[in-house]
């Protein structure tokens, strides 16, 4: 049965590690997060060892008191099971639970995320104290949502885990001549003879299969995600009407998230760009994170309010751009703004991450008064913008299995990422002023105008027949370089490239050239002349047109960029690497051909990012201005009034730097 997730406000709050410091302190955390607008707290997320002190010796009492303090003063929860760090007890007295790295190294205790997840001892004890959890503070007025563990990513290759993946591979393709097949294990020798000769693919030598590596990966993405289902498990059976997440880490590649996303109630994520991340960066991973659950509303998990503690350089956030990034979350879909952390830890590795409270505990400075204002700010919009979903004409297909296929090939070239093909075309859209979406493999997607499936080297059974239909019935389709190479266990296929894509989209690639770093071609257009690299494919033309040719090299005058009719839709090839201007470019013509819509009719200003949220009749619309100066907005016909200044806006809108409009 779903569990009803509309917030009563937009969550304003952010982790408390309350157990780091005395208790004296408690009380003026109260105060001061009242002061802030926050409303909504995260604890204990590592809370372990202070809730456990042995196997059977347990300690509520500080956090009992806690809970009461933060209910009093009119702070949600939000309750983590506190499983994300063993205590050091545990990993002395069960030192099977410790994960072994890929060099063959068994990690010791002192960190967080060093448990193997294959281990029972670590399911039962976890699932233990998150039993202990859900007993005590379940049916708790203040608890709001469950927040289990906490991103989770932990590989293991110990024995443990070779003995489970040897189980999941004979489940999957049940005898070892399958196997051997699906991983062409007859390259150099190789073929297996015994199961017991499957091994975790720890050495170098097992790398040179990359059937295996995906295989580790889908076994180890899903093992850690038995560990957080176990946990979920105990959670539904005591408090069935509490939502439940763990947070996510945007473009993480260990995990697949599409299968995560099942099992939750609501996605939430931690967004961490650097001082230099370009707002089609951010808009991406919040736009990934969104699409995990077919769009509908998230959580901004964990952000800082003004400085990382763990990159090479740790630049504090410039006044505005806190607010400006939280807002740029609310408009791909986020009901929530929170932080990492709410006070300083006062030693340790994150003594110097930020927080909205350093280690003087003052509330006049800049960071405080910044996440003042902006709490402020969300209090006053109240009930306006929850629950609203982006609508978006075109979307772009994401499939973890591909990105492991593609950055596990040995070939043919180390500059080629998976998540850089989905950038350009993301970044691209976004210049154009149009909204897109970021889509699994398995989506609906007979709801887009245009999709775009770039750098797909494995296609999966089905999808060629649902693109194939989705074009015949008049849809518009994307692919591009390196794409449609391998099946779902990296076996090549046997028509050569793009595979089972070849007829939609109307072209056979005969050959692919990869470029050193500083070597570039051009991709003509016409009369325009675009930069392009990396790779060029050498296409041959069976049903397609040329839109553009290569300027450059023996393929020079061949064509690049293509476009192909397909029953009553259109299937365009890009088999370079276009630069920015050359992406903008394509793209506009594939917006040309889906009749893809900017969201204010025409692409906003260089830096300003426009977006619209939907809830029934009330649509709301963001816009940004990621300029460090002002800039002018042409707005649609008629007026507006701006949420957050409750001020009436008309025909254009001038947003100073770093500034914020929320239009109805």
């Amino acid at each position: 049965m779903p569990i009803d997730l509309k917030f009563p406000f937009i969550l304003h709050g952010g982790d408390y590690n309350p157990d780091q410091w005395p208790e004296e302190v408690w009380d003026e955390d109260v105060r001061l997060m009242n002061l802030s607008g926050v409303n909504v707290a995260t604890v204990p997320v590592f809370g372990w060892g202070n809730l456990q002190t042995s196997e059977d010796t347990w300690d509520f009492g500080w956090l009992d008191r806690v809970i009461e303090k933060l209910h009093a003063g009119g702070i949600r929860l939000c309750l983590a099971t506190a499983t994300a760090a063993t205590p050091p007890w545990l990993d002395a007295k069960y030192p099977d639970i410790l994960v072994v790295e890929r060099d063959g190294r068994k990690r010791k205790h002192g960190s967080r995320h060093t448990f193997c997840p294959n281990s029972e001892n670590f399911k039962r004890l976890s699932t233990g104290l998150t039993r202990k959890m859900a007993e005590r503070y379940g049916k708790h007025p203040a608890l709001l949502l469950w927040h289990v563990s906490n991103e989770y990513g932990n590989y293991c290759y110990c024995e443990t885990c070779s003995v489970a993946f040897r189980t999941w591979l004979k489940a999957k393709y049940g005898t070892l001549k399958e196997l051997n097949h699906r991983y062409n294990m007859s390259f150099w020798g190789q073929t297996y003879t015994d199961w017991s000769q499957v091994e975790a693919p720890q050495d170098l030598a097992q790398r040179n299969f990359q059937g295996l590596l995906i295989d580790y990966n889908r076994f180890q993405s899903e093992s850690i995600l038995g560990c957080c289902k176990a946990e979920i498990e105990v959670l539904r059976e005591i408090t069935p009407d509490v939502p439940i997440t763990t947070n996510m880490m945007g473009t993480f590649k260990p995990l697949d998230y599409h299968s995560w996303a099942k099992e939750l109630d609501i996605i939430s994520w931690d967004s961490y760009p650097s001082r230099s991340a370009e707002p089609a960066e951010m808009a991406f991973r919040h736009t990934l994170m969104r699409g995990l659950k077919d769009g509908q509303p998230w959580m901004l998990m964990e952000q800082t309010p003004s400085q990382q503690n763990w990159q090479a350089y740790n630049s504090l956030k410039r006044p505005g751009v806190m607010r400006l990034w939280s807002y740029q979350a609310m408009a791909h879909g986020a009901d929530a703004v929170m932080y990492f952390q709410w006070r300083r830890s006062p030693g340790a590795q994150e003594m110097f991450h930020g927080a909205v409270v350093e280690h003087a505990g003052r509330s006049d400075v800049r960071v405080f008064q910044e996440v003042a204002g902006l709490g402020a700010e969300l209090a006053r919009l109240g009930p306006d913008t929850l629950g609203g979903r982006v609508k978006a004409e075109a979307a772009i297909v994401f499939d973890w299995d591909a990105w492991w296929a593609v950055e596990f090939s040995s070939g043919p070239t180390v500059e080629l990422q998976y998540v850089d093909g989905c950038l350009d075309a993301f970044r691209a859209l976004m210049s154009l002023g149009i909204t897109c979406d970021i889509v699994s493999v398995d989506a609906d997607l007979n709801q887009y105008k245009a999709v775009i499936a770039p750098t797909l080297k494995m296609v999966k059974p089905g999808f060629s027949e649902k693109i194939g239909s989705y074009v015949k019935n008049g849809g518009v389709f994307v692919s591009s370089y390196f794409s449609g190479i391998t099946d779902e266990t990296d076996r090549s296929f046997s028509n050569g490239y793009p595979g089972p894509l070849q007829d939609i989209l109307g072209v056979w690639i005969e050959e692919t050239d990869a470029l050193a770093p500083g070597e570039k071609n051009a991709a003509q257009f016409g009369d325009l002349r675009f930069e392009c690299g990396m790779l060029c494919d050498l296409i041959r033309l069976e049903g397609a047109s040329r839109l553009a040719t290569y300027v450059k090299e023996f393929y020079a005058g061949s064509p690049c960029v293509t476009e192909n009719s397909y029953g009553s839709g259109k299937a365009f090839y890009c088999g370079t690497r276009l630069d920015r201007e050359g992406a903008r470019h394509f793209y506009g013509l594939v917006a040309d051909a889906a009749a893809l819509s900017p969201v204010f009719g025409i692409a906003p200003p260089d830096g300003v990012e426009v977006t619209t949220r939907t809830a029934g009749d009330k649509t709301v619309h963001y816009v940004l201005n990621h300029n460090p100066v002002p800039v002018e907005v042409v707005l649609p016909s008629g007026s507006f009034t701006d949420l957050i200044s409750r001020k009436l806006v008309s025909r254009s809108l001038t947003l100073s730097a770093y500034g914020v409009a929320v239009l109805k």
